[in-house]
């Protein structure tokens, strides 16, 4: 049976998985075979995705000899703004995969795949990092956020886990009350709070940041008014960017993915902002994940239907149909 490899990459951990080449072949249990690795790290000198990307495709031809697959789909975060070497990446893959048919794009065109499955609107995929995706698969691409954590990525774990560094130091200082639990729990999740500083320096920053975000959450299901306030403006941030993807010609349809959207609070104020901000567009609830999208992404250029190239969101060595 042809396969095809696709891969998810995010702030926190990376995932590949070897899939059927066609959608309508049933997948059994010995069909769909699963890695997992560390997610990608940012640091002075940049990403080191394009490594964790070559190095589980060579764990998963190691561990699985067979022929080659069809297509390798990759979606990864950093991999518009932090990897400078695409087509150093391709020729990676092409050689490690000994596959010539090798799609790589940012996170957030698999995210839109999965979780639309494949049809065109605006996707918010939210995880250590937050970035928006509209387009009619065809001329119109639009990206909203997205521009890390330390400018933007409104909405996503990092952002809610320095909402809440900034409520606990609030609360530390005395200069604020509402943070207490705040506190406690930052306390207990990075230790005492003169040690924070230390965070700056760290290449993981992002992620360090956005593992507080469960804790935050956690807290707002309990019915912490400071949490709960975190909680809820992150979801309509969220929303704003959603909203703000979904520009003329992008059919009125839309999705939001990742971990924080399972949480009731925030999934209501993401929501409730939405209805306001786009009364006539459909946000529907998502269809699969980004691997979902990734294994879309692998049939499609498996099938010569991706685009060859997409400035600054995907680049690929499958010619595209008719080519």
């Amino acid at each position: 049976m042809s396969t095809v490899l696709a891969i998810d990459v995010g702030g926190t951990g990376a995932r590949l998985r070897l899939a059927p080449a066609r959608s309508e072949e049933p997948a059994g249990a010995d069909d769909v075979r699963t890695l997992t690795a560390d997610g990608a790290r940012v640091g002075r000198t940049g990403s080191d995705v394009a490594a964790v990307v070559v190095e589980l495709v060579r764990r998963a031809r190691d561990r699985w000899p067979a022929d080659p697959p069809a297509a390798v789909g990759v979606g990864a975060t950093g991999l518009a703004s932090l990897v400078d070497d695409h087509d150093g990446l391709l020729r990676d893959l092409v050689a490690a995969s000994g596959c010539a048919r090798v799609a790589v794009a940012a996170d957030a065109v698999t995210a839109h795949l999965g979780a639309l499955g494949g049809e065109p609107g605006a996707v918010i995929a939210v995880g250590t990092g937050a970035i928006a995706l509209g387009t009619d698969l065809d001329r119109r691409w639009i990206r909203v956020g997205g521009w890390g954590h330390l400018y933007d990525d409104r909405g996503s774990g990092a952002w809610i886990g320095i909402a809440a560094l900034q409520a606990a130091i609030r609360a530390h200082d005395g200069v604020g009350g509402a943070g207490r639990a705040l506190l406690a729990a930052a306390t207990d999740r990075l230790g005492a709070p003169p040690t924070w500083t230390r965070l700056l320096t760290l290449d993981d920053r992002a992620g360090v940041l956005a593992s507080l975000a469960p804790d935050v959450v956690a807290l707002a299901d309990a019915g912490d008014p400071a949490a709960s306030g975190i909680v809820h403006r992150a979801g309509q941030l969220a929303a704003e960017s959603l909203a703000a993807a979904l520009v003329d010609g992008i059919p009125r349809v839309a999705a939001a993915t990742g971990g924080l959207t399972a949480a009731p609070r925030y999934a209501e104020a993401l929501a409730a902002e939405f209805a306001r901000l786009a009364p006539d567009a459909d946000l529907r609830p998502s269809r699969g994940a980004p691997l979902d999208g990734a294994v879309e992404l692998a049939r499609r250029a498996a099938a010569g239907r991706a685009p060859a190239t997409l400035p600054g969101l995907l680049w690929s060595t499958a010619p595209a149909a008719g080519g």
